[in-house]
């Protein structure tokens, strides 16, 4: 029984990289589930066994995506010395991350479309709102917003990173949107924190 459990998270797994793949070369729209298929080299009841269909798919590549994209923010992130610094680089490496194919194609372009734009922002509800809220709330302990701010400026500060993402995303230059998007975001948090760079001379 252990080595057929282990047998079928192996085959899951191996179709979910294929899907990966797939769906980050030619997205959600160009992607069949026969493709799928003949790529993982699994029969049609293997992989309608762990995926009922294309959408069933998606929605697992995408959890797996998203927890890569979770574990690589929480390592950037392990060394911030406060709750704002950490803030600021796990914001700017989701902006980063934007230029990434697997994570342009799939989280970015295709999954509001395939989700569905509410069920999209559920997703950051349910996962960086809240450790956006718990940084700011840190911030406003220490002095630096208003208290009664806090929850309105972790969706602005959501919001935008998400739109500078999708800025980048869809850029026709997506090299030159990414600096120009992370400069931008990083002067929003200084303005937003307190933390006004200097004027150009």
């Amino acid at each position: 029984m252990n080595k057929n459990v282990e047998r079928g998270r192996a085959t899951r797994a191996h179709v979910v990289e294929a899907a990966t793949r797939l769906f980050a070369e030619h997205g959600y729209d160009g992607t069949s589930i026969e493709a799928v298929q003949a790529s993982a080299g699994v029969s049609r009841g293997s992989l309608y066994h762990h995926f009922p269909g294309k959408e069933a798919l998606f929605w697992a590549v995408l959890e797996e995506v998203g927890a890569r994209i979770t574990r690589q923010g929480e390592d950037i992130a392990r060394d911030a010395p406060d709750p704002v610094a950490m803030l600021r680089a796990g914001t700017l490496a989701w902006i980063r991350l934007a230029g990434d194919p697997v994570v342009r194609q799939i989280m970015l372009i295709d999954a509001p479309a395939v989700l569905g734009w509410q069920r999209w922002r559920e997703l950051d509800e349910q996962g960086p709102l809240g450790a956006i809220r718990d940084a700011l709330g840190y911030a406003a302990a220490t002095g630096r917003i208003e208290h009664a701010h806090v929850d309105t400026f972790a969706h602005i500060a959501l919001a935008a990173a998400n739109e500078v993402a999708m800025m980048i995303a869809r850029a026709d230059d997506p090299a030159a949107a990414l600096t120009v998007g992370e400069s931008a975001f990083a002067e929003f948090l200084d303005r937003l924190l307190g933390e006004v760079p200097p004027a150009a001379s």
